[in-house]
């Protein structure tokens, strides 16, 4: 007899994975565009896999004692998700944080008892060279683990289980993955993941215009949680030989996805997800018949009330444009039409028996 599963967890960490995929776009040529909505994560965030797995590695390997502190630069996801593993393992925590951060993701790490230290401003920017000078500090000074996400192989680990999830719902009708990328360790993770179990899907990654991952001239942008700004020194977890193709989106193409997916569905993504969902909407119909695009949605949009989905938030910064909204509504109506197009047209000649 097979044992059964209680549906009631007794465990933060049991309620990790299984999101789902939602179907945003489809063509009339039978390709389709598909949301695999992480932000259905404890947390709302796809960062929770890696977090957990970073400190599950770091206790095998005698980093981390019961009872220490954990230490970590974070702009937020990454600390909410090593904040619950803290909480379910019986650790302190101390995030390095800066006032770039989505000040709801900051509130919802003091709410779970995590101790905040400030890096200095650095401009409209996020202060990432100052947070990890801090961590390294705190790190040396206390004897705190600090998992450094950017450098730690547990990082890209940590989405074995997504891969799984994807590969188990899609099997090889999965063609193109689309993800932000920051630290590297979700799309490359993912990807590297995917090819173990037999997927061959195209990689896209994406970042923001002014970062300087894939290269180009640094400069300011509003995007959380994805990108480098100038002066960072980009760690291995970006696996460029799992990034296909790199892609750069302004925040204004970006934020303007992100509410238009909003509105049309009430889905809110956060702002990266949304740089990733514009591209693959503006990639789907340049792919083959047939094809299946899942964009990885890391986090929820939620956390942006005031800034991505806020009008005023946007305008202040000159980021609101009612032109790119249209713009891409068009797009939908033009992906339905396209539907009700191949509907009316006559079946091939040849098909039929002899």
């Amino acid at each position: 007899m097979t044992a059964s599963v209680s549906p009631i967890k007794t465990r933060t960490s049991e309620l990790i994975g299984n999101t789902p995929l939602f179907e945003l776009a489809r063509l009339g040529n039978g390709s389709r565009l598909l949301l695999k909505l992480e932000q259905f994560n404890l947390t709302g965030s796809c960062k929770v896999r890696m977090a957990r797995e970073m400190i599950l590695a770091a206790e095998r390997d005698g980093k981390l004692k019961p009872g220490g502190t954990i230490v970590e630069p974070t702009s937020g996801n990454t600390g909410l998700g090593l904040a619950l593993t803290a909480i379910e393992r019986g650790y302190r925590f101390t995030a390095i944080v800066d006032h770039h951060a989505s000040p709801d993701k900051l509130r919802a790490m003091q709410a779970m008892g995590v101790n905040l230290v400030y890096a200095k401003p650095n401009g409209d920017g996020p202060s990432t060279v100052e947070r990890r000078r801090i961590a390294a500090e705190i790190a040396e000074t206390t004897g705190a683990f600090w998992p450094d996400q950017h450098y730690n192989p547990n990082n890209n680990r940590g989405y074995v289980g997504l891969a799984a999830e994807l590969a188990k719902d899609l099997g090889t009708d999965l063609h193109y993955v689309v993800g932000a990328v920051g630290t590297g360790g979700t799309l490359c993770g993912t990807m590297k993941a995917l090819q173990q179990h037999g997927i061959d899907a195209i990689s896209i990654g994406v970042e923001p215009v002014g970062s300087i991952i894939f290269g180009g001239p640094a400069g300011k942008y509003w995007q959380t949680g994805a990108g480098a700004p100038g002066g960072f020194t980009v760690g291995p977890n970006v696996e460029m030989e799992y990034i296909d193709e790199a892609l750069k989106v302004n925040d204004v193409d970006a934020f303007t996805a992100a509410r238009v997916v909003a509105r049309r569905t009430g889905i809110l993504p956060g702002g990266t997800a949304g740089a990733a969902i514009h591209v693959a909407l503006k990639r789907l119909p340049l792919v083959e018949p047939g094809s299946t695009m899942v964009v990885l949605v890391c986090d929820a949009g939620d956390k942006y009330l005031k800034s991505v989905y806020s009008d005023e938030w946007l305008q202040n910064r000159g980021l609101l444009d009612d032109t790119a909204h249209k713009r891409l509504q068009r797009l939908f109506t033009a992906y339905e039409d396209s539907i009700a197009l191949a509907a009316k047209l006559p079946l091939a000649v040849g098909g039929g028996s002899g």
